[in-house]
C-alpha cells in the first residue's frame, strides 16, 4: 500500500461519515490537520507515549483526507520535497531549529 492508496482510503471514510457532503474550504481542513498537531504536542507534553502516536496518526490522516479530496500526489510531492532537501545547506543557513 502506497501513501495515495492512503489518501484515497482517508477521503473515502471522511466521505463515507459525511465529513464531505459539501465541499470544504482548504482553509477549514487545515485548520483541522493543525489542530491534530496541538493535539499531539498536548500528549507529548503529558508524557502520553499512546496518545501522541494517535494524535500523529491523526495528523496523516487529515493530511491524506485532504489530499485525497484534492487528488494530489503526495507520495510525489513528499519524493521531490525529499530530493531537494538532500541538496539544502547544513541547518539550511544557520537557523536554530
Amino acid at each position: 500500500m502506497n501513501i495515495n492508496h492512503l489518501c484515497k482510503e482517508a477521503y473515502k471514510t471522511a466521505k463515507s461519515k459525511g465529513w464531505h457532503d459539501e465541499k470544504r474550504e482548504t482553509g477549514t481542513l487545515i485548520a483541522l490537520i493543525h489542530s491534530e498537531v496541538s493535539e499531539a504536542l498536548e500528549a507529548d507534553r503529558k508524557g502520553d507515549s499512546e496518545n501522541f502516536k494517535e494524535e500523529l496518526a491523526d495528523v496523516c490522516i487529515r493530511i491524506f483526507d485532504l489530499c485525497g479530496a484534492r487528488d494530489i500526489d503526495l507520495e510525489g510531492a513528499i519524493l521531490a520535497k525529499m530530493e531537494k532537501n538532500k541538496g539544502r545547506s547544513y541547518k539550511h543557513g544557520g537557523k536554530a531549529y
